[in-house]
């Protein structure tokens, strides 16, 4: 819902749009439903998540292509068959170039660059102001002395006002991911697994938010380490068993090597067990071997085309030092040039 494009989106509170829109009902009452054929029957997935990009470049960095020449990222990037962007986004974050920006209006405007590039682009929902991960689940500053009661309706208005940017820059995302390696729960200790229904409520409020703005965008929830069954398992049935809504089954897996078979095995039982089609949204290996990341990406990228899962997701490949000491991006420092490990997308 907008006004105008000298003003912007409004924001509404939800309680407006859920006693005002008949036309959302629809959407709303969606429950866990399947995608749709379309989507079920979309060519496998290959995307990166490059957030880091729009702050490397104000500081003057740059990509090289295999050849050794600049090059736009996007352009590189699809020479890889990559068709996609993963795009996180944070609630009140600060300025620091690594840890911070994020906020929705940047990552509206970097999903503007990668549709015109011709990508397709996730969004994905951190519920924080910096990383929240499988070992952290920190709610943003502004909501972590709220109740149950206010913190969903925080998540209400967020979701619906976040989503409403990104459609106002014109941007339908391909997918809408809620949470980020919720394992343990959201916003904690209010929305921790082991409070259950109202972690499912934190949830659910984002998923119909979500379906309001986008009806037809699939929603993933997203857990991390499938390579721990159990984990994995305890959070779906927890989420499940609540009455939790979502079309897509997101996972991260950094596997290597002779890791990747038992994992792959994991996430079709996964997608066998609730029903949702399963998507990589997070993968990447030491830089300094490329070889082997080239070689375990390959592996999972042809072992999750084999039982139907929807993609894989490289996670920021395109970070290099100085601007990070993350190990496990996919350019070299010196050249900046892609490492081998980019050729594991031509599996």
């Amino acid at each position: 819902m907008t006004d105008n494009r000298t003003t912007g989106p409004v924001r509404v509170r939800r309680r407006s749009v859920l006693l005002g829109a008949a036309t959302g009902a629809g959407a709303l009452a969606l429950g866990a439903g399947a995608l749709t054929p379309a989507a079920e029957a979309a060519a496998f997935v290959k995307g990166a998540d490059i957030s880091w990009m729009p702050q490397m470049e104000a500081r003057g960095l740059y990509w090289n292509n295999s050849a050794g020449q600049r090059q736009d990222l996007f352009t590189i990037l699809k020479g890889y068959g990559i068709t996609a962007v993963s795009l996180r986004t944070w609630v009140n974050p600060s300025n620091d170039p690594a840890n911070g920006h994020c906020g929705i209006e940047e990552t509206a405007q970097m999903a503007v660059r990668a549709k015109n590039a011709g990508m397709q682009v996730l969004i994905g929902f951190h519920f924080g102001d910096t990383w929240n991960s499988v070992g952290v689940q920190n709610p943003p500053a502004a909501w972590a002395g709220m109740s149950y009661a206010q913190m969903l309706d925080a998540m209400y208005d967020y979701v619906y006002h976040s989503c409403n940017v990104i459609k106002y820059y014109g941007v339908t995302p391909a997918w809408v991911k809620i949470g980020n390696e919720t394992n343990s729960g959201i916003c904690k200790p209010t929305g921790s697994i082991s409070r259950p229904a109202q972690m499912t409520g934190l949830l659910n409020a984002a998923y119909d938010m979500s379906k309001h703005v986008f009806p037809s965008t699939p929603v993933l929830v997203h857990v991390a380490q499938p390579q721990n069954l159990a984990s994995v398992q305890n959070f779906l049935n927890a989420y499940r068993d609540n009455g939790g809504r979502w079309d897509v089954t997101g996972l991260s897996s950094y596997g290597q090597g002779g890791n990747v078979a038992p994992i792959v095995a994991n996430m079709k039982t996964i997608q066998t067990s609730y029903g949702k089609p399963i998507m990589q949204v997070e993968y990447g290996g030491p830089r300094d071997k490329p070889t082997q990341v080239r070689d375990s990406l390959r592996g999972f990228i042809t072992g999750i085309k084999a039982f139907g899962g929807l993609g894989t997701f490289f996670w920021e490949p395109e970070g290099y030092e100085p601007f990070t000491t993350y190990g496990s991006t996919a350019w070299d420092p010196n050249t900046r040039r892609p490492t081998a490990a980019m050729d594991g997308f031509f599996a």
